[in-house]
């Protein structure tokens, strides 16, 4: 006997929870792309490498192996907030800062690089 009994339906659910937690990473990863590779909105493409994606530019680094480079999701997300706090010569634009993109949508497109 195990010290904690199992009940079926709390597995069932815990199942299930777990399955919608991964469609949403998923879709929030599938977001980030979007945005990443948007040339309207995200606009990565224009400076930056990025595997995938078409007419990169070669102004910034390549971006990939980007979850090793920055273990803390918050050093990314603050870089592409606003660059120009910890680089004052950068020439990565504001994003956060500027309204060019949502918190949200900052935050798609950081779950989308630390899969890169």
């Amino acid at each position: 006997m195990t010290a904690f009994p199992c009940k079926p339906a709390a597995l069932v659910a815990l199942a299930l929870l777990a399955g919608a937690a991964a469609a949403q990473a998923q879709s929030t990863v599938a977001d980030g792309q979007k945005l990443a590779f948007d040339r309207g909105k995200g606009n990565c493409l224009t400076c930056h490498v990025i595997k995938g994606g078409d007419l990169p530019g070669t102004i910034g680094p390549e971006l990939k192996d980007l979850k090793t480079k920055y273990p803390d999701r918050n050093e990314l997300t603050a870089i592409i907030f606003d660059e120009t706090k910890r680089n004052p010569q950068t020439m990565m634009p504001p994003f956060g800062r500027n309204r060019i993109l949502t918190e949200q949508e900052i935050g798609a497109i950081v779950d989308f690089l630390q899969t890169l």
